[in-house]
């Protein structure tokens, strides 16, 4: 039988997989990304990111889902 703990660590793993999968976590990884490239300026706000996120989907569609 499966303890609740373990049962809690593999939802949070799926929930983690798929935020992942949806792109939730865009803005983590630019920041990462922003940081370890050695940007001089300030980066973007959360707000700002998704704005220019959506804007740049808006201007150049690829293929997807929805």
């Amino acid at each position: 039988m499966i303890s609740m703990a373990k049962g809690f660590k593999g939802f949070r793993g799926f929930a983690a997989y798929m935020s992942s999968l949806m792109g939730a976590d865009a803005y983590r990884k630019y920041l990462e990304h922003f940081r370890s490239t050695g940007h001089s300026g300030p980066a973007m706000t959360e707000r700002e990111f998704w704005r220019d996120r959506m804007d740049r989907q808006d201007s150049n569609p690829q293929g997807r889902c929805c």
